[in-house]
């Protein structure tokens, strides 16, 4: 099926995609909704946040072209409130009040603040405005063919914040960060298109998969499971 709702500047081609937020890799001080599209930071009633919190998304991308959003149901506000990906090494934790823009603060992740900057490798630079706003929707293009990472913002392309990216060589996460108590995030669309015909047939073949477990037990060749495991 197609994807109607990208900005005009991302090419056609997009699928939907259906992931969500890992409840198996996050920060104890990250709540998830039962649909693991909502993820709320720091909110016990008793104890403020003492730190900062993160999560990351169920599925990693090695192959392909990503998009997704997240939209900020209250206005961000404190040290740090994050968008970004990252590898499976990307810290989600920091206690003891550290209060860091933590995507970014180590070659494992790339983010963008609502202060504007993007991090990575614990270097910064200002990057477009900052944003306040309750409702704004932040856009991640993750393109692993020429390795750059764009942030959009309520749909305008801000242009090329990261390049390299495509030589990574691990997977890397959709992941968001705040240190600010009762930040509430919520992740909306997920897509992706692949340009070969081989991507694209490894991508459908994966899609009817439970998890990736089950693929030798497909009556393939051995060439083509080992590609989907390594998709």
């Amino acid at each position: 099926m197609q994807f109607p709702c990208l900005p005009q500047s991302i090419s056609s081609g997009f699928v939907e995609e259906h992931w969500v937020w890992d409840v198996h890799a996050k920060s104890p001080a990250v709540q998830l909704s039962p649909c693991r599209r909502a993820v709320y930071f720091h909110i016990d009633p008793i104890v403020q946040s003492e730190g900062t919190a993160g999560v990351r998304g169920t599925k990693g991308f090695i192959h392909g072209e990503h998009y997704w959003e997240v939209k900020f149901l209250e206005p961000p506000y404190g040290t740090s409130v994050m968008v970004g990906a990252g590898t499976k090494q990307a810290l989600l934790h920091l206690g003891n009040y550290q209060f860091r823009n933590m995507l970014g603060m180590d070659s494992e992740s790339w983010g963008l603040s609502y202060k504007g900057t993007v991090w990575h490798g614990g270097q910064s630079r200002q990057y477009t405005e900052p944003f306040y706003e309750t409702s704004t929707i932040i856009g991640v293009d993750l393109n692993l063919y020429d390795g750059t990472m764009v942030f959009y913002k309520n749909g305008l392309n801000l242009g090329v914040a990261f390049t390299g990216l495509n030589e990574v060589g691990v997977p890397l996460y959709p992941i968001v960060s705040s240190t600010a108590a009762e930040t509430e995030l919520h992740l909306e669309m997920r897509s992706c298109r692949f340009l070969s015909l081989q991507e694209q047939c490894l991508y459908t073949v994966l899609q009817h998969l439970v998890d990736k477990v089950h693929i030798d037990t497909l009556p393939l060749p051995e060439i083509i499971r080992r590609q989907l495991k390594e998709f």
